[in-house]
């Protein structure tokens, strides 16, 4: 559906219908008949956006035009998208525009990486953010590398509850280096090991990273697991699904030293799987050690608001012994969009859809856990997924695909001990009548 828009002030519909030479726009449609004129379109007053388009497509539904209705997570969300953020991210002023590598001749793109960088700051309740990576996977693993470059230490301790990929994609980083990753079990709730860690937690750590909603979409409390890190030198790495900060405890309250995770919930379509936003923000004493660029803002010799790259700790600007990464570029298009997704909605906005996505996903899993045959795994509070367990799992996948929904996301090929295990999520997105029906066609499949 094109949600493209031209909006008219009332000045310019009296521009308009003055050049035409008209005093009202009646005028304009005077030989029609009043009776053909007047109809009532019956969409109730006050919807969201959101609302409103849902309202009009269900309106134009056929049996032709039926879509998959998903609910599917893991990582990649189908959240709703503001009409405001492709319209403008999509402008040729920004779509077109090649990385800026010369500060002085990108002011525009300077100013909107600028403004991504406070407002995931702010977001994160941590002190710098760079410029964006390739992906929550990517950030994770150079805000790992950034991590034991300043500490000096060799390993990473990761709990196993973070997402697979984040873990796989920084093993292959520290691949044929001096560096180790170690993981940490989770106990039968999906939280971490506390047992586990503790015994895992060597001098040799220079970085616990642990996830909050998990993968699992468990939201732990890991205020302990944060003071034990510190007292053992280690610094701590939250990875955060940055939607859930609107409601949740930012990793700054957790006393994390770096967070990173997946921005595409802040207005990015699931795209098939890419290109994406991953987010990297540290505290005051690793700015110097994150890889990529910072902007920053200053004063020309006239006294004019300028914006420029501050630091750069990259290998195309430093002696490559000294680098932190040779990350050479971001995702400065799909850092614009969740720039454009954040200011839009504010504060109060994403505090909104935060807390519809967990009346959601506990509206989804309350009803669930009635079904014969669905067993709830996560049982603690999530934020828009949580894990269930489904004999003959692979079956019923197909069978609820065959009825029209993306049932939710197999974890056995991470989780090989989870051979019946169903990551199942719902966001502000899915209707009352949609979790309903989609309820109604488990019970079926499952009969």
């Amino acid at each position: 559906m094109n949600h493209s828009f031209l909006p008219l002030t009332d000045e310019d519909r009296k521009e308009m219908l003055g050049t035409i030479g008209v005093r009202e726009f009646d005028q304009l449609v005077g030989n029609i008949p009043k009776n053909l004129r007047q109809f009532d379109l019956k969409i109730p007053e006050s919807l969201t956006e959101l609302d409103l388009i849902q309202e009009i497509e269900s309106r134009l539904k056929t049996s032709h035009s039926r879509k998959h209705v998903s609910f599917l997570g893991a990582g990649a969300y189908d959240h709703f998208i503001p009409s405001i953020v492709p319209f403008l991210a999509f402008r040729s002023e920004f779509y077109t525009s090649y990385t800026p590598y010369q500060a002085e001749a990108s002011q525009g793109v300077l100013q909107t990486i600028y403004e991504y960088q406070s407002l995931i700051c702010e977001l994160t309740g941590m002190d710098v953010s760079n410029a964006s990576h390739y992906d929550g996977a990517t950030a994770t693993a150079e805000g790992v590398m950034a991590a034991i470059n300043h500490t000096g230490r060799n390993k990473a301790l990761f709990a196993r509850s973070v997402h697979p990929d984040y873990r796989d994609v920084t093993k292959t980083y520290l691949r044929g280096r001096d560096h180790e990753v170690e993981e940490v079990s989770c106990d039968g709730e999906g939280k971490v090991d506390r047992g586990d860690f503790a015994a895992k937690l060597t001098q040799e750590v220079a970085v616990v990273v642990v996830q909050t909603p998990n993968f699992f979409g468990l939201l732990e409390n890991i205020s302990d697991i944060a003071q034990v890190a510190h007292a053992n030198g280690s610094l701590l790495m939250v990875v955060a699904n940055p939607l859930s900060l609107g409601v949740c405890k930012a990793p700054g309250e957790w006393g994390a030293d770096l967070s990173a995770g997946e921005g595409q919930p802040l207005g990015l379509p699931q795209f098939f799987g890419g290109p994406y936003l991953g987010y990297l923000t540290v505290k005051k004493p690793l700015m110097r050690k994150i890889p990529g660029r910072l902007c920053g803002i200053t004063k020309d010799t006239e006294g004019v608001r300028s914006f420029v790259l501050t630091l750069q700790a990259r290998e195309q600007h430093i002696r490559r012994e000294k680098a932190s990464s040779n990350i050479c570029t971001n995702q400065a298009l799909c850092a614009l969009m969740a720039t454009i997704y954040m200011t839009s909605l504010g504060k109060v906005g994403i505090q909104e859809v935060g807390v519809a996505n967990m009346a959601k996903s506990n509206q989804l899993r309350k009803e669930l856990s009635s079904v014969k045959g669905v067993e709830i795994i996560t049982k603690g509070p999530i934020f828009n997924e949580f894990l269930v367990r489904i004999k003959s799992r692979d079956s019923f996948v197909k069978k609820m695909e065959e009825n029209g929904y993306f049932a939710g996301v197999p974890v056995d090929r991470w989780y090989p001990e989870e051979t019946e295990g169903l990551l199942i999520c719902a966001t502000e997105k899915r209707t009352d009548e949609e979790i309903k029906q989609f309820v109604s066609s488990v019970k079926a499949v499952l009969k």
